[in-house]
């Protein structure tokens, strides 16, 4: 009798915490019907000559087949001394994945509610943009394809820091107060009128009437800022209330150096130019950094776990038990390719596979050749890599810090490591992959 008590009253409380108790279910690759052998001894290869060759000093790998984990294995160390090695429950640094996790679901649940329109003028929920010539009629779903021609990126620290090395002390402070509030690491904290600069900025950029695919991350800076004005609920609050909760994503956010995680925090780049120390904790992407660490183009941070739950929200068109909590019509909408009359790949948000993908040998595809059409998911500067298939119901997750301890290590992207990881999967499952 005590014992169902406490049952209920332990679930009771994770109810009135508010996240759902949704764990992974864990299975071998050969329940499946995957070859195990064959998966181990190439994923093993791989991620040792990834390490080997100081692609990342450590990673984790985790793959989804329908519901069920039938692979998660951390290697390596958080740094190249080897003093830590790599755990399953490690937190990472999305990077540019929190463009997809972030922001996006938020955006695509505001189109479901009839509160945005893809295909009006995006002025006319960012009303700076209305007296903006070159910008009053582009609309969100040429921006979310990155066919607006926006601007690729503004490094707004050139705004902050001096000609001498110095920052601007108008801009960043030591110590918090009432007009420094949003803080990029210890000991720096951000003037709040920071913020409307760096809108200004975006808001004056310019565009380009060459209408073609041009990869840009600006308006991610400024969406959670629109997200707060449509719904009129502070943007991480949004978020954790209609996404991370229901799905049970328990370490999906922001600033978690600001939470008492049991979870270690994987390091990224040792940061010589402004942070003048190493990245840990604090979003690496100094423009998010400048936002107080919360913005729409990087700052999330999860493990590998949390973020699979997020993927297979997606991967079940925004179904999660039984619940929808985006329409299955937008999500569809939002993973389809938008563009592809003018060789643009991409969908709202989203990337997807190249437009020939499946004619392409491993290394010149991306991602893995044997992926659907239908698949999606989006990359990160950090090291991170998600994709989900809808199609083969296969999610994967990669997780590294290949910038520790610098940026200029690109091994990752030559030697296409997380393409052949994923794509070691896909053959494991098929009769005739030896």
């Amino acid at each position: 009798m005590k014992n169902i008590v406490f049952t209920f009253l332990f679930f009771t409380t994770l109810v009135q915490i508010g996240f759902a108790q949704r764990e992974l279910v864990h299975a071998k690759p050969s329940a499946l019907g995957f070859d195990e052998a064959y998966i181990n001894q190439k994923v093993d290869s791989i991620m040792q000559m990834g390490i080997d060759s100081l692609a990342f000093p450590g990673a984790q790998v985790l793959v989804v087949k329908n519901d069920t984990v039938i692979f998660h294995k951390a290697y390596g160390y958080h740094t190249y001394d080897k003093k830590q090695a790599v755990a399953l429950n490690d937190l990472y640094d999305l990077a540019s994945v929190t463009k997809i996790t972030g922001p996006l679901p938020a955006l695509m649940k505001l189109v479901d509610e009839g509160k945005l329109d893809l295909d009006k003028p995006f002025s006319n929920y960012w009303k700076p943009w209305r007296h903006r010539k070159d910008k009053k009629d582009l609309t969100l779903r040429e921006i979310l394809a990155h066919q607006a021609g926006l601007v690729p990126y503004i490094v707004f620290l050139n705004e902050v820091i001096k000609e001498n090395g110095k920052v601007k002390r108008r801009f960043v402070h030591e110590s918090t107060n009432k007009r420094f509030q949003g803080q990029a690491y210890d000991r720096i904290y951000i003037n709040d009128r920071f913020e409307r600069k760096m809108n200004r900025i975006i808001n004056r950029s310019e565009v380009s009437d060459d209408k073609k695919y041009l990869y840009s991350g600006l308006t991610f800076l400024i969406y959670p800022r629109l997200i707060e004005q449509i719904t009129g609920t502070d943007y991480q609050t949004y978020l954790e209330e209609n996404f991370y909760k229901p799905i049970g994503a328990k370490t999906l956010g922001y600033l978690p150096s600001q939470k008492n995680f049991d979870n270690d925090i994987v390091p990224t780049e040792v940061d010589s130019l402004f942070r003048k120390s190493l990245v840990k904790g604090w979003v690496h992407d100094e423009n998010a950094a400048l936002k107080g660490g919360i913005s729409g183009n990087a700052g999330l941070f999860a493990t590998a776990d949390d973020l699979a739950k997020l993927m297979l929200l997606y991967q079940h068109y925004g179904n999660v038990n039984g619940k929808q909590l985006i329409s299955t019509e937008t999500v569809k909408e939002f993973t389809k390719v938008q563009y592809p009359e003018n060789e643009n790949r991409r969908g709202l948000g989203f990337d997807k596979p190249l437009l020939n993908n499946s004619e392409l040998p491993l290394g010149e595809a991306y991602p893995s050749p044997l992926v659907s059409p239908e698949s999606f998911g989006h990359s990160g500067f950090t090291g991170t890599f998600v994709w989900a298939d809808p199609i083969n119901k296969i999610t994967y997750i990669f997780l590294s810090n290949r910038v520790y301890p610098s940026r200029d290590h690109q091994k990752l992207y030559g030697l296409h490591i997380r393409e052949a990881l994923q794509d070691v999967f896909y053959r494991a499952e098929q009769s005739d992959h030896k």
